[in-house]
C-alpha cells in the first residue's frame, strides 16, 4: 500500500484552524465595530435632537414669558387710562412704577395724540428708561427732532386698533438702545364711542435677550440664533450680523437654498430639525428651530456635526486599540491551543493507519486532503461514508423544514407590515379614535384591514376577510389592499371603489378565491359616514347614549366572486360619542373545546359593556372576552377587530346618529 504523506505546516490542521478562527473573529469584530458605529450615531442624532427640541422650547418659553410679562403693565395702564383724566405728576408716578416693578421693561412711556392732555401741548409724551447701572431715567419725547407720530411703535397700533409688538429698532432720541416695543392704545369714551387718545408702550432691550440667548449653547461649538419676523438676525455669535445681515441675505451670499428654505418656515411659524451644508465656514450642521408666537419671532440652535461627532470618534479609536490588543492575545491563544489538540490526532492517525494497512481486508480511497484529519478520514472510511450519508439526509430534511418555516415566519412579517400597526396613528387628530388588532389562526391568514386620510376631513376605512387561509390567502389579501388603497385615493364613493376592486379581482382569478369586505368614508367635520358592503359581517353600532344596534348593510356579492355584481352606498350621520366595531367571522365563530361558538350575542353584549371605553379599550375587552370563551381551544379562523369612535370638532353639537 502506498504510505500516507506526512502533513506540512501550510497544510496541518492547527495552521488552519487558526486561519479559520482569526479571519472569523476578524469579520465578526469588523461586522460589530460597524454596526456599532452607525448605533451610535443614530443614537447621538436621536439624543441631540431631542436635547437641541427641548433646548429650543425652552428658549421660546423664556422669551415669551418674558414678552408676556411684559405686556401685563401696558394693559392695565392702557384700560386705567380709557376715558379718565391724570395729571402730569400722577401719570408720570404711573411710568415710573411700571418700570420699576418688572426688570424686564428697559423704558415705558404714554404718548397721546396732538393737544390731548394739554391743550397748549402738541407732543406729550413722558419716557423713563433704565441707564446702564440700572437707574431710572425720566425724559420727555417729542418734537422736532423725535416725531413719534412717525414712529411705527405709534402709528401701528392707532391704525391696526390693537396692541402690537413693533419690529426692532434702535431708538435715537429716546432710550438710545436697541429694543422691541410693545405698544397698546387707550381711548377717549366720553362721547359713547371709542376715540384714539394715545398709546402705552413697554421696550425690552434686544441686548438682554441676546445675553440671555447668548448664554446658551449646545456641545462645545453650538451657539442660538434669533431672528424677526422679516428674518432679520437678532441674536448670533457673530455680533457684525445683528441688524445687519437676514437669513435671507446670509442664504444668498453663501448660495444655501435649504437656508433659504428654512428662513421661510421660521418666518412662518413652523418648527424643525434638519441638517444645512456650509454654514458659516461650519460645514455640516444641524438647525433646530422653533417660533416665538407672541412676538412672530424665532430661535433657532446650530449645531455643527463635527462636534456632534466628536466623542463617537474618540470611543471608535480606543475601541480599535482595544480590538488589536486583542486581536493579538487570540491569536497566541488559537495557535497554543491548536498545537495541543492536534498532538493527539497525530498519535491517533498513527494507530488507524496501522489497523487499516494490516488488520483489516479493506481498501480504502485516495484522500486528497494533505492533514492529520484526513489521514483518520482515511482509516476510517467505511464508517465516514456511511455516516456522511446519514447525515447528509438528515441535513436535506432538516433544512427543508426549517426553509419552510423561516419563509412562513417572513411572510407572516410581510404580511403584518402590510397593516397599519403604530396606534394612535394620527396622534395630532382630536376628531376620532381607532385602533385595531389582527390574529391570524396560522402563521400567515387572509383577513385585512386598513384607514387612511383621503384629505385633511375624509378618513376611509376597511375591513375584510380571505376565503382561505395560509399564504394563498396572505397573498389575495395583500393585492386586495393595495388596490383598495389605490383606488380609494381615486374615488371616495365606497360603492365605486368595491366595483373596481371587484373587477381587478376577478379577472384572471382561476383558483376562485374571493373576500368579503367592509369599507367606509367619515366626514370628520359633520360625522357623515358613507359605506357600502361585498358580502361582510354587518358592524355593530353603540351609541353615546348606551344603545346600540347592527349597521343596516346594503346587498352586495364578495369580491372576486362575480364581475358584473353591484355595490351600492347608503350614509349614516354620526355624533360626537358614538362608536362603530367592525369585526370579522373569526370573531362571533371563534369555538370554545366543547365546540360551540362565540356568536353575535355574546359580542353584542361585550360591546354594549365597553360603550364608554377608548377604540383600543372596546378591542382589548372583546379580545379578551373570545379568549377567555375559547379556553386554549386551537383558533380555526383569522380573528380580527377595528373600533372607531367619532368624537367630532369642537364646533360639534348634540344629536344622535341617523342613517341617511
Amino acid at each position: 500500500m502506498t504510505p500516507v504523506p506526512a502533513p506540512g505546516k501550510a497544510n496541518g490542521l492547527a495552521f488552519r484552524m487558526a486561519l479559520f478562527i482569526l479571519t472569523s473573529t476578524t469579520l465578526i469584530f469588523g461586522v460589530a465595530f460597524g454596526y456599532n458605529y452607525v448605533y451610535s450615531r443614530d443614537l447621538m442624532l436621536k439624543n441631540v435632537r431631542e436635547n437641541a427640541t427641548h433646548l429650543t422650547q425652552a428658549l421660546v418659553r423664556r422669551i415669551e414669558g418674558k414678552l408676556i410679562s411684559v405686556e401685563q403693565m401696558p394693559r392695565y395702564l392702557a384700560r386705567h387710562l380709557d376715558n379718565r383724566n391724570v395729571t402730569r405728576h400722577s401719570l408720570g408716578v404711573m411710568i415710573e412704577n411700571m418700570v420699576a416693578a418688572n426688570r424686564d421693561i428697559y423704558g415705558s412711556t404714554v404718548a397721546f395724540e396732538p393737544y390731548a392732555l394739554d391743550p397748549e401741548a402738541r407732543y406729550f409724551a413722558p419716557y423713563v428708561y433704565r441707564n446702564e447701572i440700572g437707574g431710572l431715567v425720566a425724559t420727555h419725547l417729542g418734537g422736532d427732532h423725535y416725531n413719534y407720530f412717525l414712529w411705527d411703535w405709534y402709528r401701528l397700533p392707532r391704525y391696526l386698533d390693537r396692541p402690537v409688538w413693533s419690529e426692532p429698532y434702535f431708538d435715537e432720541g429716546g432710550g438710545n438702545a436697541l429694543m422691541a416695543t410693545y405698544s397698546h392704545p387707550f381711548y377717549d369714551l366720553s362721547s359713547g364711542r371709542p376715540s384714539f387718545r394715545g398709546v402705552v408702550t413697554a421696550d425690552v432691550s434686544l441686548e438682554e435677550l441676546k445675553a440671555a440667548i447668548g448664554s446658551v449653547s449646545l456641545y462645545q461649538s453650538g451657539y442660538t440664533v434669533l431672528i424677526s419676523r422679516t428674518g432679520r438676525f437678532l441674536a448670533h455669535r457673530d455680533p457684525d450680523r445683528i441688524m445687519r445681515d437676514s437669513i435671507f441675505s446670509l442664504a444668498e451670499a453663501l448660495n444655501l437654498p435649504a437656508l433659504r428654505r428654512v428662513g421661510k418656515d421660521m418666518i412662518q411659524g413652523k418648527e424643525g430639525f434638519l441638517r444645512i451644508d456650509g454654514l458659516d465656514g461650519e460645514g455640516r450642521v444641524w438647525l433646530c428651530f422653533a417660533p416665538v408666537p407672541a412676538i412672530g419671532w424665532s430661535v433657532g440652535v446650530v449645531i455643527p456635526e463635527q462636534a456632534l461627532y466628536a466623542d463617537i470618534l474618540a470611543l471608535n479609536h480606543t475601541v480599535l486599540l482595544i480590538g488589536a490588543a486583542g486581536f493579538t492575545l487570540l491569536l497566541v491563544v488559537v495557535v497554543g491551543i491548536s498545537r495541543s489538540i492536534t498532538r493527539p490526532l497525530k498519535s491517533l492517525v498513527g494507530a488507524t493507519s496501522e489497523i487499516a494497512h494490516g488488520n483489516l481486508d479493506i481498501s480504502l480511497p485516495k484522500i486528497a486532503v494533505r492533514d492529520e484529519v484526513g489521514q483518520l478520514s482515511q482509516s476510517v472510511d467505511e464508517m465516514r461514508l456511511a455516516l456522511k450519508e446519514y447525515i447528509s439526509h438528515l441535513t436535506e430534511t432538516t433544512k427543508a423544514r426549517e426553509r419552510i418555516e423561516s419563509e412562513l415566519k417572513i411572510a407572516r412579517s410581510i404580511q403584518m407590515n402590510f397593516l397599519p400597526k403604530r396606534f394612535p396613528p394620527f396622534p395630532e387628530r382630536r376628531e376620532f379614535d381607532i385602533f385595531a388588532v389582527l390574529e391570524p389562526a396560522k402563521q400567515v391568514g387572509g383577513d385585512l384591514y386598513d384607514f387612511f386620510f383621503l384629505d385633511e376631513d375624509h378618513l376611509f376605512f376597511s375591513i375584510g376577510d380571505v376565503s382561505d387561509k395560509g399564504v394563498p390567502a396572505a397573498l389575495f389579501m395583500a393585492v386586495t389592499k393595495t388596490l383598495m388603497k389605490g383606488i380609494a385615493e381615486q374615488n371616495r364613493d365606497p360603492a365605486e371603489v368595491l366595483d373596481r376592486v371587484n373587477g381587478e379581482l376577478c379577472h384572471g382569478n382561476e383558483s376562485s378565491m374571493f373576500v368579503t369586505l367592509f369599507c367606509a368614508v367619515l366626514d370628520l367635520r359633520s360625522g357623515r359616514l358613507c359605506y357600502s358592503n361585498a358580502g361582510h359581517n354587518p358592524p355593530l353600532v353603540l351609541h353615546r347614549d348606551g344603545s346600540q344596534k347592527w349597521l343596516a348593510l346594503p346587498p352586495g356579492l364578495v369580491l372576486g366572486g362575480m364581475e358584473e355584481a353591484v355595490y351600492q352606498s347608503r350614509e349614516l350621520v354620526m355624533a360626537p360619542g358614538d362608536k362603530l366595531l367592525l369585526y370579522t367571522d373569526g370573531v362571533t365563530e371563534a369555538m370554545n373545546p366543547e365546540g360551540a361558538f362565540y356568536s353575535e350575542a355574546r359580542l353584542l353584549a361585550q360591546a354594549q359593556e365597553g360603550v364608554a371605553d377608548s377604540a383600543e379599550s372596546l378591542v382589548a375587552r372583546v379580545m379578551a372576552s373570545v379568549r377567555r370563551f375559547s379556553a386554549g381551544a386551537a383558533q380555526s379562523d383569522d380573528i380580527t377587530l377595528l373600533a372607531l369612535s367619532y368624537k367630532g370638532t369642537h364646533a360639534s353639537g348634540g344629536g344622535g346618529t341617523s342613517v341617511i
